[in-house]
């Protein structure tokens, strides 16, 4: 049996380490929300974008969606263990964030790894909407419209691009193409955007994946430190067990 002042020695310890696992906790769920947030933010307003890439991108909302939800469901977990000081639920917390980190490890190296398809991707799409582009309100049409508009362009390279498609043979420019609202471009070039879309939304993407990968390391970086806190927790727990015994 362990004597009484090693034993006050050991409360502090847990004491502190319980305060600073809380306060870890409960910034790791406020990014959990923020993930959801952001997922639910892509679905709504990036849509157009996915839905010129492939189907499997049009997933990444809804990845995100998935992911912020869990990190609220662990991180709400991770308080009840902390508050509770059990030493079996902070080593089961810290399991599942290891997991998490290396999921996000596995998904930041296959993002990495395929970058330039995604480019290759959507170039080949966006060419393939125009030729097929209707004014019916099909998803595609749809997209393309709502991207010329919002990025002031018009074509993939450039405006030339729609003089090979069959709308252009029957009915000219599309009105999204226009400098100002409301115009009737028909044949008329100088009433258009001269600058394609694909340079702009490639920018677009690029500055917002480097936005990206920082959170997503900072993310990473930060689980790291709940797992060493949980794993310090949890012994400190056991060994203050044993010593009273």
């Amino acid at each position: 049996m362990a004597s009484p002042s090693r034993r006050l020695q050991t409360k502090p310890v847990i004491t502190c380490f319980k305060s600073v696992l809380l306060i870890y906790t409960f910034i790791f769920w406020i990014t959990g929300v923020i993930l959801l947030a952001v997922g639910i933010w892509g679905k709504v307003s990036l849509e157009n974008y996915f839905s010129l890439l492939n189907e499997k991108a049009t997933n990444v909302p809804f990845v995100l969606i998935g992911t912020g939800t869990v990190i609220i469901l662990l991180g709400t977990f991770g308080c009840f263990a902390t508050c509770r000081a059990s030493a079996w639920m902070l080593k089961l917390y810290a399991m599942f964030l290891t997991l998490i980190f290396l999921v996000e490890l596995v998904a930041a190296i296959v993002g990495f790894v395929f970058r330039h398809e995604i480019k290759n991707s959507f170039k080949n799409n966006y060419e393939k909407a125009l030729k097929q582009y209707n004014v019916t309100g099909d998803y595609r049409s749809d997209a393309v419209d709502k991207i010329q508009n919002t990025l002031h362009c018009c074509g993939v390279t450039d405006y030339r691009d729609w003089k090979n498609t069959n709308y252009y043979l029957e009915k000219g420019f599309p009105k999204s193409c226009c400098k100002l609202e409301d115009c009737s471009p028909q044949r008329d070039a100088d009433k258009v955007n001269n600058e394609g879309c694909f340079i702009k939304v490639m920018t677009i993407i690029e500055s917002e994946m480097g936005v990206v990968a920082g959170i997503s390391f900072g993310v990473a970086c930060f689980q790291l430190i709940g797992i060493f806190l949980a794993y310090c927790l949890s012994r400190a727990i056991t060994n203050n067990q044993y010593e009273i015994v």
